[in-house]
């Protein structure tokens, strides 16, 4: 449906290392720059964040996982990184079977999940 999105950030360069981390972890990875936007992808520039100042209004993405095992290294090395946990990596069967996810708050308050989807 979506083919790509940016969000935006208060700190872009520790934004872009926060993402590099916990996006490698899903098989994306930094593919371009744009002035001060970065561009994350695994074939093409499927996520970006720019930065901006002013308020931030936060804003919710999910990433999909290949399994459980990549949701679970990404919460655990999105908060080593600094992120805030806002919810730990289970199942969440309230949104359809077999949905399993973990969910942390980035710099700017943005809520980042990545999700696996067995059923």
């Amino acid at each position: 449906m979506i083919d790509h999105f940016n969000l935006p950030v208060s700190n872009v360069s520790k934004s872009f290392e926060f993402y590099t981390q916990v996006l490698a972890l899903l098989g994306y990875k930094p593919l371009f720059q744009d002035q001060d936007a970065f561009g994350f992808g695994q074939n093409h520039w499927q996520f970006g964040i720019y930065p901006v100042t002013g308020v931030i209004t936060p804003l919710h993405i999910a990433f999909r996982a290949a399994d459980r095992t990549q949701v679970d290294e990404f919460f655990a090395v999105a908060v080593q990184s600094g992120a805030e946990s806002n919810g730990k990596p289970g199942s969440r069967e309230q949104y359809g079977p077999g949905y399993y996810a973990a969910y942390v708050l980035d710099y700017d308050g943005h809520n980042i999940e990545a999700v696996y989807r067995s059923g």
